[in-house]
Parts: structure tokens; sequence; C-alpha cells
């Protein structure tokens, strides 16, 4: 089957713009991996990263952990020199923008190349590598809250 990505694609996160962790609402869900390598690099327990970091984000019948915003939709962890937990920052943040939201479609791909300088430029990604990116394995799936 052809995918508009058969030949790869072009992505380098471009220092200091910071748009995917600003500007516009939204979530970073958080998996059991994602929680147990943040409250590793934070020296916290999962009941206190969550306390401190997250809110629970209600999704219809069941609810989701996400990481909090600032006021101004900053993510938490973002500072004037960048993400304060990037060692240890969410599957969700490793993978942007190899989003399966984003790479439904050359459309979608290139309607998010509108607000990310990176997409385009840089570093080829190969399609098994987008592949890679876009399969969720055990311990990824987002926590599932009652």
């Amino acid at each position: 089957m052809h995918c508009f990505y058969e030949k790869g694609l072009q992505f380098s996160c471009v220092e200091g713009c910071t748009y995917c962790c600003s500007c516009e609402p939204g979530f970073v869900f958080l998996s059991n991996e994602d929680l147990e390598r943040l409250c590793r690099f934070t020296s916290l327990d999962q009941q206190q990263f969550i306390a401190t970091y997250c809110r629970k984000v209600n999704m219809g019948s069941f609810s989701m952990i996400s990481l909090l915003e600032r006021e101004n939709f900053d993510c938490i962890f973002l500072t004037k020199q960048g993400c304060s937990v990037y060692e240890g920052r969410p599957r969700q943040c490793r993978t942007y923008p190899f989003w399966r939201s984003v790479m439904e479609s050359q459309e979608s791909w290139e309607a998010e190349k509108k607000s990310c300088p990176g997409i385009g430029k840089g570093r080829h990604y190969s399609r098994s590598e987008i592949d890679s990116l876009l399969r969720v394995k055990p311990g990824q799936d987002p926590i599932l809250c009652s």
C-alpha cells in the first residue's frame, strides 16, 4: 500500500522554537512508561508527580492523565532555556511530529508544517523509522482513570 511518506520525510527540531510546547492549548497524555521515566528524572514518586504536574482530562466514560499547562498554554516544564525535563520527556514529545494525526495524509503533514519550522528540513527519516515511531508498544498507551 502506498503512503505519502513512502520515500521518508525530513524533520529537524529548530532549537529555541518551542512552538509544539507552547502557544496553544493541548494535552500531553502520559503512559506508565512516561510516568516512570519522569518520576525517576524528578526524583518524585508517582503520587507526588501527578499531584504536582498533572491533571485528569475527562474523555467521557474515562479520564486520562495529562501534563499541566501554564495560563499562557505553555507546558509546565517549558522554561526560557527549553524543556526542563528534556531527557525524561514523554513519548508524545519524543515522537513529534510523527503522530498519527499528523501522519494521516499529505494534507495533515502540510498543515502541521505551517506551524513547525522544522518540518521539511534537516534529518531524513525513512518510512520504516516513521512507522516505528507511530507504533505503540506495551506500556506506551495513555494511562486511563475512572
